[in-house]
């Protein structure tokens, strides 16, 4: 994606009349790339030890933007592989990376060696939770680690396959319970797919997919009782979830919305567009016409309207309509890097269509969203202005589409002159934020409320008032006699 088909809050006017609101809120014609007008401005005033975000943004602060830290493992490792990044220089990278005084608020994490044991004890929880928070972040969703090369097993397999993929999803859910319990971990799901190839799922597709749903239903009893939710992720390379239409009858035979959802990546769905790996499920044909920008957008609704409400996680990615694999990864939808001149993806734009109903409104399904970009040349990870790039592409995001949620501001300083915008009438409003000045607030005497009368007691005290008023006998004999003629 280049720079010239970005959009962002920034290359539009802040001043929109009454008639433009209309037009950006009528779902027919609602442009995702646009950040509504509903609540637009928000600035804060510059404080000691803090570096203030620009006010070029938006000043949303959701949903939090995540860097994943399996780009580091996935498709490395291997022979003819290069070398995995540890979690250290991950974490390093993410932290270091900065846009307009905006960072990065969290991770999201691979359970699986060199990075994370899934079979670490609680102690080694408890020091990976003071390891991420140390950095400045919070944990969201965690990769549970079900293919058989590391531990699990296929979820369409024999029994024994199926039970080595349920105990991985029911350590993954323990070490995210103990993270949250830890305060480590406010959100976020535990990530899952069937861990099976497209070649072994199309023997016997209905045998095969209905073994996944059993598989599926047994993890979704483990995660509920922990109080965990599972995201399928939907990719071309694993079997049963490798066209949408698959990808949406797989949830909707398991049909358990409150432990099982959809993971959307930006670069797999694409390739579901296009059918890579079931021609007969594309929305469009591989070889149409990119420079028509309209089609692409026509696909990505009729994309979202199947899968967005099953969506509970969503990962921010490039791709150029091509696929990859790297060491022992199958080939999958091709991650770029978001300045990539190939992507097809105008990123803030086309992520709308995840994130807003089909009625223009905001979902909110995820507190959080997630950078992936797998499989991408160590050299290229290990340069800061890489992840300076995501993360300003990651911010373009939010800006775009983002909320604010004042309960969030305990743990963010105070403000100042806070500039609002509303939908139903463009006005400014300036509103006084709460500062605290370190003295005790003065308190306003307590009003007594109004003794209500009944109406036999007003009917007295209207009978008092009427014989207040009656003049006495004598004043009645003045008033009658008349004055003396004069002579």
């Amino acid at each position: 994606m280049t720079h010239s088909r970005t959009h962002s809050l920034r290359d539009k006017p802040l001043n929109v009349d009454s008639s433009s609101v209309s037009r950006i809120l009528n779902p027919t014609a609602l442009h995702f790339s646009v950040a509504y007008a509903r609540v637009f401005c928000k600035v804060q005033a510059p404080l000691p030890n803090r570096t203030v975000m620009s006010t070029q943004h938006s000043h949303s602060n959701f949903p939090k933007l995540h860097n994943a830290m399996w780009p580091g493992l996935v498709g490395k490792g291997s022979p003819g592989a290069e070398p995995c990044i540890d979690l250290d220089t991950m974490l390093d990278l993410t932290a270091n990376a900065q846009v307009d005084g905006i960072r990065f608020d969290g991770v999201d994490l691979f359970l699986f060696d060199p990075h994370i044991s899934i079979d670490m004890d609680d102690e080694g929880i408890k020091r990976l939770a003071e390891k991420i928070q140390a950095k400045g972040f919070v944990i969201g969703s965690l990769v549970a680690p079900v293919w058989p090369p590391t531990g699990g097993g296929s979820a369409m397999g024999n029994s024994d396959d199926r039970k080595r993929f349920v105990d991985q999803v029911r350590k993954a859910c323990t070490i995210g319970k103990q993270l949250r319990e830890l305060g480590a971990r406010p959100y976020g799901v535990v990530r899952i797919d069937s861990a099976t190839g497209v070649s072994d799922w199309t023997q016997d597709a209905e045998a095969s997919q209905s073994k996944i749903v059993e598989t599926f239903s047994e993890a979704c009893d483990v995660a509920e009782s922990m109080g965990e939710r599972l995201a399928a992720e939907g990719e071309i390379c694993w079997g049963g979830m490798h066209s949408w239409k698959k990808m949406l009858d797989l949830l909707e035979r398991v049909n358990r919305p409150r432990a099982l959802g959809f993971q959307a990546d930006m670069a797999h769905t694409l390739l579901y567009i296009l059918g890579y790996n079931a021609p007969e499920d594309a929305i469009l044909p591989p070889d149409w016409d990119w420079s028509d920008p309209r089609r692409l957008d026509d696909a990505m609704k009729t994309l979202t309207q199947s899968l967005r409400p099953w969506t509970i996680d969503f990962h921010v990615a490039q791709n150029d309509a091509t696929v990859k694999g790297s060491g022992t990864h199958d080939k999958t939808g091709h991650h770029c890097l978001p300045k990539d001149a190939n992507g097809k993806l105008n990123i803030p734009h086309h992520s709308g269509y995840w994130l807003h109903g089909p009625d223009g409104r905001l979902t909110k399904a995820f507190r959080h969203i997630c950078w992936d970009g797998c499989m991408f040349p160590n050299a290229v990870m290990m340069k800061q202005e890489t992840w300076n790039d995501i993360l300003s592409t990651m911010i373009a995001v939010r800006d775009a589409h983002g909320w604010r949620e004042e309960a969030d501001l305990e743990q963010e300083p105070a403000l100042q002159a806070i500039t609002v915008r509303t939908t139903r009438a463009v006005k400014k409003k300036t509103v006084r934020a709460r500062v605290k000045l370190g003295r005790k607030p003065t308190k306003r005497r307590a009003t007594k409320p109004a003794k209500r009368v009944s109406a036999k007691s007003a009917m007295k005290k209207k009978s008092k008032k009427t014989r207040a008023r009656k003049p006495s006998p004598k004043t009645k004999k003045a008033a009658k006699k008349k004055p003396a003629r004069r002579k």
